[in-house]
């Protein structure tokens, strides 16, 4: 079975404070991370990363997650990069529309997984150990940081929706 070390991850959000915990998390369980700022950037950095999974938010400006699926799917050898999903929009108008595209794809393009915010970082940790046949061990310490202070602002920062994530950097901005 692999370790975390040897797996690349890359983690795709426009916005930055998932984008960063879900990062964090990943890096903390031993996996290879780097970060895509939207679905272009992805598919820039899918080609130079040459990741082994990737985390894709669904809903974001200019190519949205189901395009970057789209445009992976095309090439050879993105056909069968494990994908995981990772929306807050699943159940709402904004990604109502996504959701029945994601639906409405062959099972050759659809994600792998589709994962709702707030995520669970053991849990998004054991998806992707289980995706990837790396050991779960990794896994287990994301469970038993979660009683750190570390982990603690983790699962708070996991359990806040965006906007009022957004309002919390505006505050600490306004020094």
């Amino acid at each position: 079975m692999a370790h975390a070390s040897e797996k690349k991850i890359l983690v795709v959000d426009d916005e930055p404070d998932v984008r960063n915990f879900l990062a964090a998390c990943l890096e903390d369980a031993g996996f290879n991370v780097n970060i895509a700022v939207d679905g272009l950037d992805a598919l820039e950095k899918v080609e130079v990363f040459n990741p082994d999974l990737m985390t894709l938010d669904m809903v974001m400006p200019g190519l949205s997650g189901i395009k970057v699926i789209r445009k992976l799917r095309e090439k050879e050898k993105w056909a069968n990069l494990p994908v995981i999903v990772i929306t807050a929009h699943a159940h709402d108008e904004m990604g109502g529309d996504q959701i029945k595209e994601f639906t409405a794809l062959t099972s050759g393009l659809r994600p792998r997984i589709t994962m709702e915010k707030p995520i669970s970082p053991a849990n998004l940790v054991k998806t992707i150990c289980n995706i990837l046949e790396v050991d779960p061990e990794a896994a287990e310490e994301v469970g038993t940081e979660l009683g750190s202070e570390r982990g603690k602002i983790a699962k708070l920062i996991a359990e806040t929706d965006s906007d009022t994530l957004r309002k919390i950097r505006e505050v600490l901005n306004q020094k």
